[in-house]
């Protein structure tokens, strides 16, 4: 009997190494604890939730995917640090993450270096532009990129014939990234900007800012920031008596914004993906059935009771389904899938419709953005 127990044990231990190679590992490191939390947490839920689903439909032709987790902590030398990890110790095929801008940027040039694909869930253009951090070849991104929210943005705008704005933007790469691509693309919609003001992210006062816009006399006010920092500025507009239309940027739309700015947010608008107006979409729009579905599962985990839906909620399942459309089919050679993701065509994911090429490595267009507004406390389409 204890001849039998040690042979069994022995093919047990025997065994498991190659249960262990035949994972597929992806390394996924999100700002789980720090200022971006409140969207590093959800997203390493959702992140869970898309890899539970694709590994109980089969997973990748046959081999179950293993997500590496890590917290950067809002900490760009905390993300160096698990990249490098993930690269040259845990061997993943591809990373997810992270979660901000100036995070992202001191990854890029790493990922690059050690040949691994990263699928990025920030927000800022330039994790994939070239540069002085390098290449961005083995970089990619779901959320829309600064550059297309600003251009939905500035349609709206202009339909509105609001074409004299002041701008309030966050002084972090986010922010900056916003700020650029609002005084580059100004003129090509003929909106005129009268004052431009900078606030730190961590900044719980933003009223000189304010005042200097409104002594602009614009007609609305632009805002580029993440965080808490975009209800104060509402707040504060508020409390200042401002009486013109406030605009927020895409990392807003979340019912975090309405919970902190309360009544203040009142008729804001922002461009948002189209989540968070789901039930509004029309039959004929090929994202509902998917948004829809994702919806089913978040609630289904009861994500939603902790982490309510927001627009950045879609942005893990659409990275990590890409990467695992690649894997199926070219394998998991690195430089193979690269290619492959690199080459996605029509992909109907959670945040859009996702078209890849060699030089846009986002691949959404406008037409995966919505503007949204607040309205009785909930964000609606706007008018």
């Amino acid at each position: 009997m204890k001849k039998l127990a040690i042979l069994l044990l022995a093919l047990l231990l025997l065994a498991s190494p190659a249960i262990a190679a035949d994972t597929i590992k992806l390394g996924a490191f999100f700002d789980l604890s720090g200022r971006a939390a409140f969207i590093g947490t959800p997203t390493k839920l959702v992140a869970e939730m898309v890899v539970d689903k694709i590994n109980s439909e089969g997973g990748i032709n046959g081999k179950q995917l293993e997500l590496v987790i890590g917290d950067t902590e809002a900490n760009p030398a905390k993300a160096a640090s698990l990249a490098k990890k993930f690269i040259y110790k845990d061997n993943v095929v591809a990373i997810i993450g992270p979660t901000m801008t100036d995070t992202g940027m001191t990854v890029k040039a790493m990922a690059g270096k050690g040949k691994t694909p990263i699928f990025m869930t920030v927000g800022g253009d330039p994790v994939i532009m070239g540069g002085k951090f390098g290449p961005f070849d083995w970089v990619f991104k779901s959320p829309q990129r600064s550059s297309i929210a600003v251009q939905r943005l500035f349609d709206y705008l202009r339909a509105k014939g609001l074409t004299k704005i002041a701008l309030l933007s966050a002084a972090d790469g986010f922010g900056k990234d916003g700020a650029r691509w609002i005084k580059k693309l100004a003129p090509e919609y003929g909106i005129e900007i009268l004052a431009e003001e900078s606030f730190g992210t961590r900044d719980t006062d933003m009223t000189a800012q304010l005042t200097n816009a409104k002594n602009a006399n614009p007609q609305a006010i632009v805002t580029w920031t993440i965080g808490p920092a975009g209800s104060i500025v509402a707040k504060n507009k508020a409390q200042l008596g401002i009486d013109l239309p406030l605009f927020q940027c895409h990392g807003l739309p979340d019912p975090k914004y309405i919970e902190l700015a309360g009544s203040a947010s009142e008729g804001d608008r922002m461009p948002s993906t189209k989540l968070l107006v789901a039930d509004a979409l029309p039959d004929s729009d090929p994202q509902k059935a998917v948004i829809q579905e994702f919806i089913r599962l978040y609630k289904e985990k009861g994500y939603d009771k902790q982490f309510p839906i927001n627009t950045h909620s879609g942005y893990a399942w659409d990275a990590i389904m890409i990467v695992a459309n690649a894997m199926k089919q070219v394998g998991t050679d690195k430089a193979a899938l690269r290619e492959a993701i690199e080459n996605t065509k029509g992909y109907v994911g959670v945040s859009g419709i996702y078209n890849l090429t060699a030089e846009d490595h986002n691949g959404l267009d406008t037409s995966s953005m919505v503007i949204v507004q607040v309205k009785d406390g909930q964000f609606v389409m706007a008018d």
